[in-house]
């Protein structure tokens, strides 16, 4: 792909930006500002024209917004997982009515998502899945199971769910793709995973009989695997770019804080800072190659292995620049804040997971192996 900016991309990212620039100052809690995106029409630009309420842009407009967004220190989206999984999953699975039912909502910043794929047991190994979902005499599913490493499943208002629709189905045999509503008391429960930072971005999610409708089963029973492994191809794509301007901005403290260490000095510290730099300008460039093209199977698993290993090698180097002084944290303790860490410290911790979570880096050789290579599968049951 031969990728440039247009004069027209140019006036374009003046839009964004000055719109950015009146509003991420005032930006208030995240449910709040994805109706403040929605209202704007920046949610879903990369959806087409399909009456959903959503503004349409080309490729390169969806970059220059993701690249400004992230420029402009604006909160980090909610809303995401359903712009940017679910959505272009409806799009090229779902009907009519699950379209017209559901991007609306997304387009406007009114209904926010989760994805329910991992297990305990069976992490990234989708095959694996043992939640089940039964088809009631009424037509409904009843979804017992549970799900783990569940992204924002506690402000999440739906979860699309990977679920064993056909008794006694093996590995991708027999799975389906069920669209959950999560206020259901009794029915679905929430549990946060605190984390090494403290916080706790994930979850774990148990179905003890949750209700889902036939009519919400995209790409019918049975297609699960199908729609599922569609879904993970749209989670490479425009928000990688977005994702590599976070990583400059992370860079950038890191060389300051090696030169304000002395760190930098060091010849040692210095070309581990270098290739940091490098090897990032060539994620870019490797995004940019294969932006907008369909059918490498390969491509989004290379992605991942880049960007997973070197995020968690900037993490690193984040504590050795800083010396002994990197194992304190910022504040003294006390009963009221007892564990505190700046944004370097919660850097490295938070990294720890980045060659984990999306798939595992073991799992994304195997994709390379098994799909690109065409190396003979992996045996089962060898340890």
């Amino acid at each position: 792909m031969d990728f440039g900016f247009s004069a027209a991309d140019d006036v374009f990212r003046v839009e964004v930006r000055a719109w950015l620039s009146e509003h991420v100052e005032g930006a208030q809690d995240r449910r709040t500002w994805e109706r403040t995106l929605g209202k704007a029409g920046w949610i879903g630009l990369g959806w087409g024209e399909g009456g959903y309420g959503n503004r349409t842009a080309s490729l390169t407009q969806q970059v220059v917004w993701a690249e400004e967004y992230a420029r402009s220190g604006a909160p980090g989206r909610s809303g995401h997982i359903g712009e940017k999984l679910l959505a272009p999953t409806l799009l090229a699975h779902g009907t009519d009515e699950q379209k017209g039912r559901f991007l609306p909502a997304i387009a406007v910043g009114e209904e926010l998502w989760c994805q329910g794929y991992s297990e305990p047991g069976a992490g990234s190994d989708l095959a694996g899945v043992r939640t089940k979902a039964e088809r009631g005499p009424d037509g409904t599913y009843r979804v017992t199971g549970q799900k783990i490493w569940t992204s924002l499943a506690h402000e999440a208002d739906w979860c699309f769910v990977l679920a064993r629709t056909e008794p006694d189905s093996r590995r991708h045999h027999g799975l389906s793709f069920l669209l959950v509503p999560m206020d259901q008391p009794g029915r679905v429960e929430v549990r946060p995973i605190r984390q090494m930072t403290g916080t706790s971005d994930f979850n774990e999610v148990f179905f003890d009989g949750a209700h889902a409708r036939v009519e919400h089963v995209v790409g019918g029973e049975g297609a699960g695997w199908k729609v599922a492994m569609s879904l993970l191809g749209f989670e490479r794509g425009v928000s990688t770019l977005a994702q590599q301007i976070g990583f400059a901005q992370e860079l950038g403290r890191v060389v300051e804080a090696a030169v304000r260490s002395g760190a930098v000095d060091d010849p040692v510290v210095r070309e581990r800072l270098v290739r940091q730099w490098a090897e990032l300008r060539v994620m870019r460039w490797n995004a940019l190659r294969t932006l907008g093209r369909a059918g490498d199977a390969g491509a989004p698993s290379a992605a991942k292995l880049l960007w997973g290993g070197w995020h968690q090698r900037l993490g690193e180097l984040a504590m050795q620049v800083r010396g002994a002084v990197a194992g304190v944290g910022p504040r003294d303790w006390a009963p009221s804040s007892p564990y505190e860490l700046d944004a370097l410290q919660h850097l490295f911790l938070f990294s720890r997971a980045d060659t984990i979570y999306g798939g595992s880096d073991q799992v994304q050789r195997t994709i390379i192996a098994e799909r690109v290579l065409g190396l003979p599968r992996e045996p089962k049951g060898v340890v």
